[in-house]
Formats: C-alpha cells, sequence, structure tokens
C-alpha cells in the first residue's frame, strides 16, 4: 500500500486524520539518532517510564501524509469561513486578521477560491457578498 495524501484523504475526515495525526506526532520523541539498543533491567519500573518510542517508517510516512490531509482540508474551509464572515458583517481587515495576512491577500485568496470551487451561479454571488478590493 502507498502512503499518500490522496489515499489518506478519503480514508480519513478532518476530525480522524487531525487526531490521528495527533497521537502519532505524541509517539515519537523526536531524536535524531539511528535505532539503538538499550540494555535496561527488567525488574525495575523506571526502565518502564523512562522508555521513549520512535515510529517505524510506515508510521512516519502516514504521519507526514496526514500533516498534508489535515492542510488540504482545513484549507478547504476557508471559503466557507470567509463567506460566513462577510455574510455576518465582517470587514476584509477583520477576515485578514483571522487569517494572518493583508486584507488584499484575504480578499484575493477569496477570489481564487470561489473561482475553484463554486459554480458560475454562486461565484456570482460570492463576489457580489465580498465587495471591492481592498486597497
Amino acid at each position: 500500500m502507498s502512503i499518500t495524501p490522496r489515499t489518506l484523504e478519503s480514508e480519513f475526515s478532518l476530525t480522524t486524520a487531525a487526531t490521528r495525526l495527533d497521537f502519532l506526532s505524541r509517539r515519537d520523541h523526536g531524536d535524531t539518532a539511528l535505532n539503538t539498543v538499550r540494555d535496561d533491567d527488567g525488574d525495575d519500573w523506571d526502565s518502564i517510564r523512562a522508555a521513549t518510542t520512535s515510529l517505524d517508517v510506515d508510521e512516519a510516512l502516514e504521519l507526514l501524509a496526514l500533516g498534508e490531509v489535515v492542510a488540504r482540508k482545513a484549507h478547504g474551509s476557508r471559503l466557507v469561513g470567509v463567506r460566513a464572515a462577510l455574510r455576518g458583517g465582517a470587514t476584509w481587515e477583520q477576515i485578514a486578521a483571522a487569517l494572518d495576512v493583508s486584507p488584499r491577500e484575504a480578499w484575493d485568496a477569496y477570489q481564487a477560491s470561489v473561482s475553484a470551487q463554486l459554480d458560475d451561479d454562486a461565484a456570482t454571488a460570492a463576489r457580489e457578498l465580498a465587495g471591492s478590493r481592498p486597497s
């Protein structure tokens, strides 16, 4: 099986993908050393508490692919959020602050999303909702 965002995207909802991503991220201790063998005293409970884990190759690839899935799904919800904010009366300055970009960048990204994701009638209505490009 090939572990790719495309494969996982159809299998996981945003919530499930984020939960699995968090689980795998927490499991890996982050060490950059190659795998090594430790000689622990089997009767010592401290050895269990001090034990760390690292992801195997398949889990590491899954972690990478899930990160991309979460990013794509979250990015895909941006259009919904911006349209809802505009309908509620938010300004482009407020929307831009929520996205951590300039108002012009927010407006441009919205226009690109509208063109890419909506049919002609919905796109026309979404463009009217957006108003003119902020200066």
